[in-house]
């Protein structure tokens, strides 16, 4: 995929002996949305962690935007063009929606500032980048409600405007729809679908909810007790023997129950 914003080629990690990831290689192209899936174990939050920068590899390279990133502090790698989102939605309970957003493009424009100084500047700073975020994301609305206030469905869609905020070329996304509605997480992805085809936006998200992942997914990888055994698209996905094997025997991988 030679227009791949990420690209992964033999990650490996190993902790006390046990082999994590083993080998994985990836790669995620502008506008698309990459699903990375597999029981407990399976060693997706450690491939997470380490194209966020969060751990180091033992072995293996992560291109992102045509930069080598190996290694480099989650910082780092986050003014490369790289945005997250958590499986646990985090915000600032105390500050309001736009206060919030504000906050988060302080950050990625300037560099954090000192408590006393944001703090004494708010109202005025990116206040109309904010209320741009806020409109793209269906919160326009709620800019001036405290945090503290919202449905955890809307906390999920600031904590997008958050990610955002930097401008990001690259999303990572963990558990999206983690404790959201049925309604709220198909609201959820496929605003993230239309923004990331918009935008050029490479997205690569773990999920468990499997209808979420076969109705919003352009392509799905499969991990495995750390190695990858699966790719493609979601009918090959869904059609493949050994990925039938790990989910079959609660049928999630047909039908999610609600």
């Amino acid at each position: 995929m030679t227009d791949a914003l990420l690209k992964v080629e033999n990650l490996t990690k190993s902790y006390q002996g046990v082999k994590a990831v083993q080998g994985i290689s990836l790669a995620v192209a502008p506008g698309e949305l990459l699903a990375m899936i597999g029981p407990n174990g399976a060693g997706k939050s450690s491939c997470f962690n380490m194209l966020n920068g969060q751990i180091r590899p033992d072995h293996g390279r992560i291109s992102i935007c045509g930069t080598e990133t190996t290694g480099l502090t989650p910082e780092r790698i986050s003014r490369l063009g790289v945005g997250r989102t958590f499986q646990v939605a985090e915000t600032f309970l105390s500050m309001t929606v736009r206060e919030n957003v504000q906050l988060a493009l302080q950050c990625a424009r300037s560099g954090p500032l000192s408590p006393a100084s944001f703090f004494g500047n708010l109202g005025r700073n990116f206040a109309a980048e904010a209320e741009a975020l806020l409109e793209l994301i269906g919160l326009k609305e709620q800019a001036g409600r405290s945090c503290r206030e919202l449905p955890y469905g809307d906390v999920k869609r600031l904590e997008l405007a958050i990610a955002l905020a930097g401008d990001p070329k690259l999303l990572l996304m963990d558990e999206p729809a983690a404790g959201m509605a049925t309604r709220e997480r198909k609201l959820l992805m496929q605003l993230t679908s239309r923004i990331a085809k918009e935008r050029r936006l490479a997205v690569l998200f773990t999920e468990h909810d499997m209808d979420i992942v076969f109705e919003h997914a352009d392509r799905i990888i499969v991990l495995n007790r750390g190695q990858l055994i699966a790719e493609g698209s979601p009918a090959d996905v869904r059609a493949n023997q050994d990925v039938q094997a790990i989910y079959l025997g609660s049928g999630v991988l047909y039908k999610q129950e609600h």
